[in-house]
């Protein structure tokens, strides 16, 4: 880590492009996963995942996900015992934005599921809509959602192949969440995936 202007900065380890099980394996070993024990995720794995959900791979800066007309429309970030920590895709970094643990103000605002308060990390996925329906209008509205999906559910298959464990939430207040969060006025929180390593296998 470094610290600049008192913004800290995790150099995230590169992205591994190869893994010791197949897609079918992986798929067919998917699950939600809601309890979970105590040991934290690696920097490595939190890379791992964020890169599977918006991670470039392509020069012109193309992503994991498919995305309308390429726009973008999605940020992640990760909640953890260090604080609330912002991705950056083309620098495979990430930024903190607040230190401290937000996981028990988030458990409060989606419904107290337990998976949000135990899970090491907690990734959201926020939007901003305004990149999409520039080009499309008020469908945009609907591609962004689309695109939500399709990075929760490379994150999701990502944790798989690490061995690890993650559910996707939908039920929070977003407004609360919004403010928890510190989240820019144009942005909106989508998702929440806490993801750890399962506390029995599955």
């Amino acid at each position: 880590m470094s610290d600049s202007s008192s913004t800290v900065i995790v150099d995230l380890p590169e992205p591994r492009l190869s893994g010791t099980q197949s897609l079918e394996e992986t798929l067919t070993s998917r699950r939600s996963v809601r309890e979970f024990t105590d040991e934290p995720l690696s920097e490595s794995d939190i890379g791992q995942l964020l890169w599977a959900a918006q991670g470039v791979t392509d020069p012109a800066g193309l992503r994991t996900s498919a995305s309308a007309g390429a726009l973008y429309p999605l940020e992640m970030y990760v909640v953890g015992s260090t604080g609330l920590y912002h991705f950056e895709p083309a620098r495979h970094k990430l930024s903190r934005c607040n230190e401290q643990d937000l996981r028990p103000a988030i458990h409060r605002t989606a419904l107290d599921q337990d998976s949000l308060i135990e899970a090491p990390a907690v990734f959201v996925i926020t939007a901003v809509f305004a990149r999409t329906q520039s080009k499309y209008g008020p469908r945009g509205r609907r591609y962004v959602h689309m695109e939500a999906g399709h990075a929760a559910q490379n994150l999701l298959l990502q944790a798989a192949a690490l061995n690890l464990g993650g559910v996707v939430i939908g039920a929070f207040n977003d407004v609360e969440l919004h403010e928890i969060l510190g989240l820019p006025n144009n942005e909106a929180p989508l998702y929440l995936l806490p993801v750890g390593h399962p506390q029995s296998p599955y």
